[in-house]
């Protein structure tokens, strides 16, 4: 059985003491029952949060890493820099790193590749512009994404990713895929991970939905059948909208 993942990611928010206030508030209010609940913080956050998320049930990501084990690679941090802070997932391909900051399906594979050899699970993100949906080419650029995204990844490794579909023109924009459509474009990426591997790899793997989620919609995506959780951005920078996000 697949255990639902909601996943917040913070991006470019909060001060040291406005995490630690945030994370505070879940030693005292638990996630929901039979949910995995993540915060994927900034760089300068993951070593103080990883103590203080001692004393919850939430676990620690980071927000994005580079491939290579070290080197003059000047603002990146690497896997074992992540994994040193106690930080178990990182999210890799997200919509933003793609278009502002030049990622390439080539090199979101490197880093998912390297993520699994330092055991950090990694979320990779598909997703498309609305340009591309309008043109019925939604189908086409996830699966493209996700099969370059997973080049390499044998079928022991693949059921330690989580795949998050995330239609770009959904980000931040308040507009969201309905139910039905969420679901289709996930259960699209099952099937596709059927066919590169096995119904075993299909079965196990998470994926998840993302595009201003809500706690008021949160439940309704849960109740389809491919979707496993939710990566989430803005919902999640209030710790009472966070946990009401996991408890659907």
């Amino acid at each position: 059985m697949r255990v639902p993942l909601i996943a917040g990611n913070w991006k470019m928010h909060k001060t040291l003491d406005e995490a630690l206030s945030f994370v505070r508030y879940f030693a005292e209010n638990p996630p929901g029952e039979n949910v995995e609940a993540l915060i994927c913080a900034p760089a300068p956050l993951l070593y103080p949060l990883a103590d203080a998320m001692k004393e919850t049930a939430v676990a620690l990501g980071a927000q994005n890493m580079h491939h290579a084990p070290q080197g003059a690679f000047t603002g990146e941090i690497s896997s074992a820099m992540i994994k040193d802070t106690g930080a178990s997932y990182v999210i890799l391909g997200h919509s933003e790193r793609r278009q502002l900051f030049a990622e390439t399906d080539a090199s979101v594979n490197l880093k998912v590749t390297k993520a699994l050899e330092a055991g950090i699970t990694p979320i990779l993100c598909c997703g498309e512009s609305l340009e591309e949906r309008e043109e019925g080419r939604t189908g086409e650029v996830v699966k493209g994404q996700v099969i370059k995204g997973l080049e390499g990844i044998s079928e022991v490794e693949v059921p330690r990713v989580v795949i998050a579909y995330e239609p770009i023109w959904a980000i931040g924009t308040g507009k969201t895929a309905s139910n039905g459509d969420a679901n289709e474009v996930c259960a699209e990426i099952r099937h596709l991970i059927k066919e590169l591997y096995n119904d075993e790899a299909a079965a196990t793997l998470r994926i998840l939905y993302g595009g201003s989620v809500k706690p008021s919609t949160i439940k309704g995506l849960m109740a389809e059948s491919d979707i496993d959780g939710a990566l989430v951005g803005g919902a999640s920078l209030e710790a009472d909208s966070f946990l009401g996000l996991t408890r659907f």
